[in-house]
């Protein structure tokens, strides 16, 4: 299993409010927006707030959102690329 994706699937259910889907209902390679997870845009700039508070990754434009927010493992991916060390 791969941590990372574990724990971006409860913060993911956590950030949306999502109430009908648990975590590990979340596939890997599941569509996030629109078909699939069935996210909107509200959600995904919620998902960016999280994102930069909880990882320090910023999303800031349009086209890296779509690439980022593909599915689950392509946002597990970037944040492994991306994130800050935390404070210390």
């Amino acid at each position: 299993m791969d941590p990372l994706l574990d724990e971006l699937r409860v913060k993911v259910v956590e950030a949306v409010g999502l109430t009908d889907v648990r975590p590990e209902d979340i596939r890997p390679d599941e569509p996030l927006v629109g078909e699939g997870l069935g996210l909107d845009s509200i959600d995904v700039l919620e998902l960016v707030v999280m994102l930069e508070e909880d990882y320090g990754v910023k999303i800031d434009n349009k086209e890296l959102g779509r690439k980022v927010f593909a599915s689950l493992r392509s946002l597990a991916d970037h944040v492994r690329e991306h994130r800050t060390p935390p404070p210390t």
